[in-house]
Protein backbone atom coordinates (compact mmCIF):
# COMPACT_ATOMS: atom_id res chain seq x y z
CA UNK A 1 0.00 0.00 0.00
CA UNK A 2 2.69 2.23 1.07
CA UNK A 3 4.75 1.24 -2.06
CA UNK A 4 1.60 2.18 -4.42
CA UNK A 5 0.79 5.63 -2.66
CA UNK A 6 4.94 6.63 -3.08
CA UNK A 7 4.48 5.58 -6.90
CA UNK A 8 1.21 7.30 -7.20
CA UNK A 9 1.89 10.72 -5.33
CA UNK A 10 5.67 11.13 -5.67
CA UNK A 11 6.57 9.26 -8.74
CA UNK A 12 3.59 9.64 -11.39
CA UNK A 13 2.96 13.26 -9.89
CA UNK A 14 -0.33 13.44 -8.90
CA UNK A 15 -0.20 14.83 -5.78
CA UNK A 16 -1.28 18.22 -7.28
CA UNK A 17 -4.52 17.17 -8.88
CA UNK A 18 -5.01 15.69 -5.53
CA UNK A 19 -4.25 18.67 -3.58
CA UNK A 20 -6.76 20.70 -5.74
CA UNK A 21 -9.67 18.51 -5.45
CA UNK A 22 -9.16 17.99 -1.67
CA UNK A 23 -9.17 21.68 -1.51
CA UNK A 24 -12.95 22.03 -3.26
CA UNK A 25 -14.12 19.03 -0.89
CA UNK A 26 -12.52 21.42 2.25
CA UNK A 27 -14.20 24.74 0.77
CA UNK A 28 -17.58 23.02 0.84
CA UNK A 29 -16.86 21.61 3.96
CA UNK A 30 -16.64 26.04 5.20
CA UNK A 31 -20.02 26.16 6.53
CA UNK A 32 -20.00 23.33 8.22
CA UNK A 33 -17.17 24.38 10.38
CA UNK A 34 -18.60 27.95 10.70
CA UNK A 35 -21.43 26.91 11.86
CA UNK A 36 -19.83 24.84 14.75
CA UNK A 37 -16.74 26.35 15.41
CA UNK A 38 -16.84 30.06 15.24
CA UNK A 39 -14.77 32.52 13.24
CA UNK A 40 -11.28 31.98 14.29
CA UNK A 41 -11.20 28.01 13.68
CA UNK A 42 -13.14 28.41 10.48
CA UNK A 43 -10.13 31.56 9.49
CA UNK A 44 -7.47 29.11 10.68
CA UNK A 45 -9.33 25.78 8.90
CA UNK A 46 -9.67 28.33 5.70
CA UNK A 47 -5.67 28.19 5.19
CA UNK A 48 -5.51 24.56 4.37
CA UNK A 49 -7.49 24.84 1.17
CA UNK A 50 -6.37 28.01 0.33
CA UNK A 51 -2.62 26.66 0.59
CA UNK A 52 -4.20 23.66 -1.83
CA UNK A 53 -5.57 25.53 -4.31
CA UNK A 54 -1.63 27.55 -4.35
CA UNK A 55 0.21 24.21 -4.07
CA UNK A 56 -1.86 23.34 -7.23
CA UNK A 57 -0.48 26.94 -9.37
CA UNK A 58 3.26 26.29 -7.78
CA UNK A 59 3.53 22.26 -8.58
CA UNK A 60 0.65 21.20 -11.24
CA UNK A 61 3.33 19.95 -14.49
CA UNK A 62 5.98 19.67 -11.45
CA UNK A 63 6.55 23.53 -11.97
CA UNK A 64 8.21 24.61 -9.10
CA UNK A 65 10.78 22.01 -8.64
CA UNK A 66 12.29 22.17 -12.37
CA UNK A 67 11.52 26.48 -12.40
CA UNK A 68 13.83 25.91 -8.82
CA UNK A 69 16.54 23.73 -10.24
CA UNK A 70 16.85 24.90 -13.73
CA UNK A 71 16.60 28.57 -13.21
CA UNK A 72 17.47 29.32 -9.03
CA UNK A 73 20.45 27.19 -8.13
CA UNK A 74 21.52 25.51 -11.72
CA UNK A 75 21.58 21.88 -10.68
CA UNK A 76 19.26 19.33 -12.03
CA UNK A 77 17.84 17.40 -8.78
CA UNK A 78 18.61 19.70 -6.30
CA UNK A 79 15.38 19.37 -5.09
CA UNK A 80 14.47 16.06 -5.89
CA UNK A 81 10.74 15.08 -6.13
CA UNK A 82 10.36 13.25 -2.61
CA UNK A 83 11.84 16.43 -1.09
CA UNK A 84 9.35 18.50 -2.78
CA UNK A 85 6.70 16.18 -1.85
CA UNK A 86 7.22 15.69 2.16
CA UNK A 87 8.85 19.42 2.44
CA UNK A 88 4.78 20.21 1.40
CA UNK A 89 3.18 17.17 3.38
CA UNK A 90 5.28 18.16 6.36
CA UNK A 91 5.68 21.61 6.65
CA UNK A 92 2.55 22.98 5.01
CA UNK A 93 -0.31 20.53 5.33
CA UNK A 94 1.36 18.84 8.58
CA UNK A 95 1.77 22.32 9.96
CA UNK A 96 -1.75 23.72 9.00
CA UNK A 97 -3.45 20.40 10.52
CA UNK A 98 -1.13 21.13 13.86
CA UNK A 99 -2.26 24.63 14.19
CA UNK A 100 -5.58 23.89 13.66
CA UNK A 101 -5.80 21.34 16.75
CA UNK A 102 -3.83 24.06 18.90
CA UNK A 103 -6.76 26.21 17.86
CA UNK A 104 -9.39 23.74 19.16
CA UNK A 105 -8.39 22.03 21.76
CA UNK A 106 -5.17 23.99 23.60
CA UNK A 107 -5.55 28.06 22.65
CA UNK A 108 -6.89 30.04 19.48
CA UNK A 109 -3.47 31.91 19.61
CA UNK A 110 -1.41 29.02 18.25
CA UNK A 111 -3.83 29.48 15.01
CA UNK A 112 -2.17 32.23 13.98
CA UNK A 113 1.22 29.46 12.38
CA UNK A 114 -1.29 28.71 9.96
CA UNK A 115 -2.22 32.24 8.95
CA UNK A 116 1.29 33.27 9.20
CA UNK A 117 1.76 30.39 7.11
CA UNK A 118 0.12 31.38 3.73
CA UNK A 119 0.99 35.30 4.48
CA UNK A 120 4.74 34.62 4.50
CA UNK A 121 4.84 32.23 1.76
CA UNK A 122 2.58 34.49 -0.26
CA UNK A 123 4.86 37.48 0.78
CA UNK A 124 8.01 35.64 -0.72
CA UNK A 125 6.19 34.28 -3.52
CA UNK A 126 5.65 38.53 -4.50
CA UNK A 127 9.07 39.54 -3.22
CA UNK A 128 10.78 37.12 -5.64
CA UNK A 129 8.54 38.15 -8.77
CA UNK A 130 9.23 41.71 -8.11
CA UNK A 131 12.92 41.21 -7.82
CA UNK A 132 13.46 38.85 -10.64
CA UNK A 133 10.53 40.87 -12.59
CA UNK A 134 8.97 37.84 -14.41
CA UNK A 135 6.06 35.06 -13.27
CA UNK A 136 7.26 32.24 -10.39
CA UNK A 137 5.34 29.29 -10.07
CA UNK A 138 2.66 30.40 -7.58
CA UNK A 139 2.60 33.94 -7.94
CA UNK A 140 -1.19 34.15 -9.14
CA UNK A 141 -2.30 32.44 -6.09
CA UNK A 142 -0.33 34.58 -3.56
CA UNK A 143 -1.55 37.64 -5.05
CA UNK A 144 -5.28 35.97 -5.76
CA UNK A 145 -5.67 33.84 -2.45
CA UNK A 146 -2.87 33.95 -0.01
CA UNK A 147 -2.43 37.40 0.20
CA UNK A 148 -5.86 38.75 0.54
CA UNK A 149 -7.26 36.30 2.44
CA UNK A 150 -4.17 35.45 4.25
CA UNK A 151 -3.93 39.28 5.02
CA UNK A 152 -7.50 39.15 6.07
CA UNK A 153 -7.39 36.36 8.46
CA UNK A 154 -4.44 37.54 10.22
CA UNK A 155 -5.96 40.86 10.92
CA UNK A 156 -9.42 39.21 12.00
CA UNK A 157 -8.12 36.34 13.93
CA UNK A 158 -6.01 38.99 15.83
CA UNK A 159 -9.00 41.11 16.49
CA UNK A 160 -10.93 38.68 17.64
CA UNK A 161 -8.52 36.61 20.23
CA UNK A 162 -6.34 39.97 21.10
CA UNK A 163 -3.38 37.69 20.82
CA UNK A 164 -0.52 39.00 22.91
CA UNK A 165 2.72 40.26 20.47
CA UNK A 166 4.79 37.43 21.64
CA UNK A 167 2.21 35.18 20.48
CA UNK A 168 2.96 36.99 16.98
CA UNK A 169 6.52 36.72 17.06
CA UNK A 170 6.44 32.99 17.95
CA UNK A 171 4.12 31.98 15.12
CA UNK A 172 5.99 34.09 12.69
CA UNK A 173 9.06 32.83 13.97
CA UNK A 174 7.89 29.44 13.58
CA UNK A 175 6.97 30.13 10.05
CA UNK A 176 10.29 31.85 8.74
CA UNK A 177 12.57 28.79 10.43
CA UNK A 178 10.54 26.27 8.38
CA UNK A 179 11.35 28.14 5.58
CA UNK A 180 14.88 28.48 6.57
CA UNK A 181 15.02 25.06 6.70
CA UNK A 182 14.52 24.20 3.04
CA UNK A 183 16.87 26.70 2.20
CA UNK A 184 19.01 24.76 4.43
CA UNK A 185 18.34 21.79 2.74
CA UNK A 186 19.40 23.41 -0.73
CA UNK A 187 22.72 24.67 0.65
CA UNK A 188 23.73 20.71 1.84
CA UNK A 189 22.66 19.22 -1.73
CA UNK A 190 24.65 22.54 -3.25
CA UNK A 191 27.44 21.27 -1.15
CA UNK A 192 27.12 17.91 -2.01
CA UNK A 193 27.06 18.74 -5.57
CA UNK A 194 30.05 20.39 -5.83
CA UNK A 195 32.25 17.94 -3.69
CA UNK A 196 30.76 15.65 -6.37
CA UNK A 197 32.15 17.58 -9.66
CA UNK A 198 35.98 17.53 -8.78
CA UNK A 199 35.32 13.83 -8.15
CA UNK A 200 33.43 13.24 -11.83
CA UNK A 201 36.17 15.56 -13.09
CA UNK A 202 38.89 12.95 -12.13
Amino acid sequence: MLAWAHQWLIREWHWPPAALFTAILLFLLLPVVAATEGLVVTLVFLQLPLYLVHQFEEHQGDRFRRYFNDRLIGIPDGLAPEATFWINALGVWGVILAALYLAVYATPAWGLIAVYLSVLNGVLHVAHGLTRRGYNPGLWTSLALLLPLGGWSLAQVSREIGAPWHVHVLSAGFVAAAHLGVVAYVRLRLAQASRAQPNAAA
